[in-house]
């Protein structure tokens, strides 16, 4: 059996690996890691939890370990693409990982934060640069940032980037890039602009093709219920009232529908957190480690951030409307049963809905046996149904308007504060704050002014330059 010391790897980085606590690599690692350290360009398809990032992390640091030269100022010796700032910050996390015995810097640029730190983290020159499209293109346009001096590569998640809008602001980048160079493109699937992405950027790639050991619809417990789409939002009460364990994610498909499901769960008593591309980068990342830590039950997200949510232990995935995208049912659900546990994904289909539900069982080649009935939903004829809450902090009784379900008065946990319940709120977001402009700088070419302009340009941006209904 291969193990990662037959690879090629260098000491250096077989030591953090071994660190890590891994020793056999998986089918992707295998095959792309020895083609990478080759010089080969790679297209790998791969779904989540195949290993994939440590497939080109790893070679990367190995030339890394070769190469001694200092890189020029505002370059990157070598870049990688993610849609998130989630997925961003979790391949840096893997680079430092893997590079702890290494010595090399590395720079993270994407929107929903200031830019003018990541300006100055790209002066002198990176080894390393992870970013989002829409900020790096800002930075470029800029002069912050310079990629003729890139040697390599990545673009992860492609046909994620593809769905959230980024694919024309990728073709600009790679238009940027040394014709010399290693490219490697990951997809979890490979639609018809992937596919023809793929054959303008790699040079006679080698194709990596991996599933995992057991593909993740196979490997949890699915179901269906069919509703009015006025009984969702109670319906999921009654669901997770029956799970008090559980650590479970509820996805909606917009920004405004994660704010007001999170809302709700909260009026009942269950500690959530919301997590979307209107928040900041720092509630984000708040929201997620209130998640990782237990201190929040629930996540409500948009797809936005389905890719960039890597929680182990997560019980449930709740479909709270079902993805314009059936790919995006597989990555939604993928939060769950990882490492080889065990989870369940319900999902919450209204009238509206049931030619997405069809678009994902046609995706997965079966039949998800739904249970209940639209009732009429397709008409829009159906009236609600009155739920009297009962009295009390427990998890599914609304409390008293005179105090929180959790006994506070504050936002939800990692969410910065934006969503207020206090007695009497009504969980709604406040106005947001007009943003001050920008003093002039008295020169244009100054970190300053450079920051103030992408701030204007940007404002928090990432993932929301799709057309239909955004995340």
């Amino acid at each position: 059996m291969t193990d990662f010391t037959t690879l090629g790897l260098a000491e250096p980085i077989l030591r953090a690996v071994a660190t890590e606590g891994y020793t056999t690599p998986t089918p992707i690692q295998r095959e792309t890691i020895p083609a990478l350290i080759n010089g080969r360009d790679v297209l790998g398809i791969a779904q989540t939890g195949t290993g994939k990032t440590a497939a080109f992390v790893l070679p990367m640091l190995h030339h890394l370990s070769l190469d001694h030269n200092r890189p020029a100022p505002k370059t990157a010796k070598n870049l990688i693409l993610a849609p998130t700032r989630e997925l961003v910050a979790q391949i840096a996390d893997c680079v430092k990982a893997y590079g702890r015995n290494l010595r090399f810097n590395m720079a993270v640029v994407v929107g929903g934060v200031k830019p003018g730190p990541q300006i100055r983290s790209m002066s002198q020159g990176v080894d390393i640069l992870v970013a989002t499209p829409g900020r790096l293109l800002d930075l470029m346009a800029s002069g912050a940032i310079r990629l003729d001096h890139t040697r390599g590569v990545v673009l992860d998640e492609a046909d994620q980037m593809m769905d959230i809008g980024f694919l024309p602001a990728i073709k600009r980048i790679m238009e940027k890039l040394p014709k010399a160079r290693q490219t490697v493109l990951l997809s979890a699937t490979m639609p018809a602009p992937i596919k023809a992405l793929a054959d303008g950027i790699l040079f006679r790639p080698v194709e990596v093709s991996v599933a995992p050991q057991s593909k993740p619809v196979d490997a949890i417990d699915q179901q269906v219920i069919l509703l009015p789409s006025n009984e969702k939002r109670d319906r999921l009460v009654d669901i997770l009232s029956k799970l008090p364990q559980a650590r479970a994610i509820v996805f909606t498909r917009t920004k405004r529908g994660a704010d007001k499901v999170a809302a709700h769960l909260d009026e009942y008593g269950f500690k959530t957190a919301a997590i979307h591309g209107n928040k900041s980068q720092g509630q984000r990342e708040r929201a997620l480690d209130s998640f990782r830590d237990n201190k929040v039950q629930i996540l409500v997200a948009t797809d936005i951030a389905a890719r960039g949510i890597d929680v182990d232990g997560v019980t449930h995935v709740i479909n709270f409307e079902m993805p314009n995208v059936p790919e995006a049912y597989v990555h939604r659900i993928g939060r769950t049963a990882r490492a080889g546990a065990t989870g369940a994904a319900i999902s919450l289909v209204d009238g509206t809905e049931r030619g997405l539900l069809k678009d994902v069982e046609k995706l997965i080649g079966r039949s998800l046996g739904a249970t209940g009935s639209f009732g009429g939903d397709d008409r829009g004829t159906v009236r609600p149904q009155s739920r009297t809450p009962h009295p009390g902090g427990s998890h599914g009784q609304k409390p008293a308007r005179g105090g929180s379900a959790h006994g506070h008065g504050g936002g939800h946990a990692g969410n910065g504060g934006n969503r207020s319940h206090a007695a009497g709120g009504s969980g709604r977001p406040g106005p947001k704050p007009a943003g001050r402009p920008a003093r002039p700088s008295a020169n244009p070419n100054s970190p300053a002014q450079i920051a103030a302009a992408v701030s204007q340009r940007d404002g928090g941006r990432e993932g929301i330059r799709r057309s239909a209904p955004k995340a």
